[in-house]
């Protein structure tokens, strides 16, 4: 996971000065101990402007990419706001309580501080990272600093991340389509390709001395069971190579990348193997490689690998589950209906550690019927990774720009269920609360494409944290029975 930034936490104390500074000093030690001695604490507590400047330069020369700013006490509004402004990086807000000292010399007011900070936050347009109750212990500000951890990563992430395109994206695929204007706005680079422009790199990298070790590491992965096609390893190889060059070419000024990709119709034909493999591999290692030139689905990608600091994917919500597979293999074993339940699939791009034993390298069905001839065996088709996706915990997600160029996102949690759906590609039977209602009145509704990232286990808080500091507006996530959506007919 070399893709993904490490996030060193830095912690700021404040203090205002009608306020016992060691209130704040001490309440402050007691984090860091909590934290295990994971948080570098700054010596020196901000009480005024000139404090401000000395403690941010203090926690930049310690090569602190995030911080907590912690209200010992009341805390001094300005300077202490002002720490996000100085600051290049995501900046948690948080108070103590009280109860570790008398409520004479020893009340510090952060409770009625913290109101006043998140004021000033506003007043000056600065973000801050603030939890949805930010007032505690030390032992409940150490829990607060690990659930910011993930979303601090996702935000540092973003800002040094270059999504690489090879493109055209497929004709009638709208769904891969969408206004790049909100990458800018997140801070994101792009850098668009053609097609011509991989299959030239691809051919300078023939006989490539590297080839015959990534061959070996395919094979281990895949083992006897999954290698089918031995042969076809040196292409997928090469194009393995191809890609992890050009990323350490091309990010420039960046410090991660990830790729959007045209994968048909004339990649098989022109590259002579299909790329899902070799998409699912640099996944596995925090390099999404997203289908169809689907420029925000690899965004989304890129959020989750950083948020669950694990490999994801990018499926199509993508069919029903038949109502006799759904009668013989799930009802009576869980609470949930028929309409909680689909299949989410896509050709073969999902990693090889997030699917069943018996995943294999095969060949892409629908692409054979379409480009090869009837009944032949198949050649170029090659490449994908099928099997079902192992059953577990899942976050389906995506942030998207609509086309108006505004931001949006969804958020749902659910599982993959251990059952054999019967189908081709990389696929699963997913189950998700209220899935119906989210299906029409978010999905639909809201005009999202097919396209869903993926994040194994359940990543909902996080995410929703990670959006919320982006400046998303519309959040959208799979609303209980009991409370309805905007659009949805009360009379029905």
């Amino acid at each position: 996971m070399k893709n993904i930034p490490d996030v060193k936490l830095g912690i700021i104390a404040v203090s205002r000065d009608c306020f016992p500074i060691d209130l704040s000093i001490k309440r402050r030690e007691a984090i860091v101990k909590a934290c295990g001695g994971d948080v570098y604490e700054c010596p020196i507590t901000v009480e005024n402007e000139l404090d401000m400047l000395e403690a941010v330069t203090d926690v930049v020369l310690e090569e602190c990419n995030a911080l907590v700013v912690f209200l010992g006490n009341f805390g001094p509004e300005t300077p202490e706001t002002l720490i996000a402004e100085k600051f290049d990086g995501p900046v948690m807000f948080v108070a103590a309580a009280e109860g570790d000292g008398d409520l004479i010399n020893g009340r510090g007011d952060a409770y009625c501080g913290m109101l006043n900070c998140s004021y000033n936050l506003a007043m000056r347009h600065l973000k801050g990272y603030i939890p949805s109750y930010p007032v505690g212990t030390a032992d409940d500000i150490a829990k607060m600093i690990a659930d910011f951890v993930p979303v601090a990563r996702a935000v540092i992430g973003l800002k040094g991340l270059k999504i690489i395109t090879f493109g055209p994206r497929p004709q009638d695929f709208f769904a891969c389509n969408a206004p790049i204007k909100g990458l800018y706005e997140l801070g994101v680079e792009v850098e668009e390709n053609s097609e011509l422009d991989l299959l030239v790199a691809y051919k300078e990298h023939e006989n490539d001395e590297r080839i015959p070790a990534v061959c070996d590491d395919m094979a281990n992965e895949l083992g006897v069971m999954g290698n089918n096609y031995p042969a076809l390893l040196p292409r997928m190889a090469q194009f393995e190579l191809t890609l992890l060059d050009w990323a350490e070419e091309h990010k420039g000024a960046r410090s991660y990348v990830a790729f959007a990709d045209k994968c048909w119709p004339a990649f098989p034909q022109q590259f002579g193997f299909e790329p899902c493999y070799v998409n699912s591999r640099l996944a596995s290692r925090g390099i999404p490689v997203s289908c169809e030139v689907d420029i925000y689905g690899c965004l989304s990608e890129y959020i989750g690998a950083c948020v669950s600091g694990d490999a994801v994917t990018l499926l199509d919500i993508n069919n029903s589950v038949p109502a006799s597979l759904y009668e013989k293999e799930i009802k009576g074993k869980s609470d949930y209906a028929l309409t909680d339940t689909f299949m989410a699939f896509h050709c073969g791009n999902t990693p090889s550690c997030k699917m069943c034993a018996d995943r294999a390298i095969k060949y892409q069905l629908i692409q054979h019927r379409l480009l090869e001839p009837a009944g032949s065996e198949p050649d170029f088709t090659r490449g994908t990774l099928e099997g079902d996706i192992a059953a577990g915990e899942i976050t389906f997600y995506r942030l998207q720009c609509d086309s108006e160029g505004n931001l949006r996102s969804y958020i749902a949690q659910g599982e993959v269920l251990d059952v054999p759906t019967g189908s081709f590609g990389g696929i699963g039977v997913f189950a998700i609360p209220e899935m119906g209602r989210f299906y029409r009145h978010v999905l639909i509704e809201k005009h999202f494409p097919h396209h869903g990232a993926v994040a194994f286990g359940h990543w909902g808080k996080a995410l929703y944290e990670v959006f919320r500091y982006l400046g998303v507006k519309d959040i959208a996530y799979n609303q209980p029975k009991g409370l309805p959506y905007k659009t949805e007919n009360p009379f029905d």
